[in-house]
């Protein structure tokens, strides 16, 4: 049964100590909580700065949601993945600042390509961290539209409950953010031939 399921002892191991963790952060165990955060900060830092941009205000949706996610902790029921419950409540940690802030829904114009970006071009020049920055780069609104739909997983439907807009409005601004994304790396496959030809 257990070779059926691809699972190691290394894993069952992981499993097992993760789980006991959870159940002592359960319990309001500060050194439980504290191995946790640091387990999770790292991972869950780099999602804040995907939603906030800016690191101090990354940094404080971090500790907001840490803060939410060990007020709720007993909630969870080891049932599906406990990193996934708590992604969960930084994403939505990351929705209620932004919407407090009242950032998410700038409009831009965007002027129409008139050519495609050569992508194999790109892959072979642009780092993740490059593709980070451009990302970044985005309004709010698209940003996080483009974070939820592109690389969290959520469908038009999942984001238009989640930000209280209509499934057409998450599926033009995520429209836009390809289309600003796309420019973006225009200039920077426009600005690589430059440097090399000249």
């Amino acid at each position: 049964m257990i070779n059926k399921l691809n699972y190691t002892v290394d894993d069952m191991l992981k499993l097992a100590s993760e789980n006991e963790l959870i159940k002592d952060c359960q319990k309001g165990k500060r050194k439980a909580q504290k191995k946790l955060y640091e387990r999770y900060a790292p991972s869950l830092l780099g999602l804040c700065i995907r939603y906030m941009k800016d690191q101090y205000e990354a940094e404080d949706v971090l500790s907001e949601g840490f803060i939410k996610i060990f007020a709720n902790v007993k909630q969870f029921k080891f049932e599906g993945s406990f990193e996934g419950w708590i992604r969960r409540i930084m994403v939505n940690e990351c929705l209620s600042q932004l919407r407090r802030k009242r950032r998410l829904y700038a409009q831009v114009d965007i002027e129409e390509l008139h050519r495609e970006p050569n992508y194999e071009k790109l892959e072979d020049e642009l780092h993740a961290e490059d593709l980070l920055v451009l990302i970044n780069g985005l309004p709010d609104g698209y940003r996080t539209i483009f974070n939820l739909y592109a690389i969290e997983g959520y469908s038009h439907k999942e984001i238009a409950e989640q930000l209280n807009i209509t499934v057409g409005t998450s599926k033009s601004q995520l429209s836009r953010a390809r289309s600003l994304l796309q420019k973006s790396l225009l200039q920077l496959e426009n600005l690589s031939q430059t440097i090399k030809h000249g």
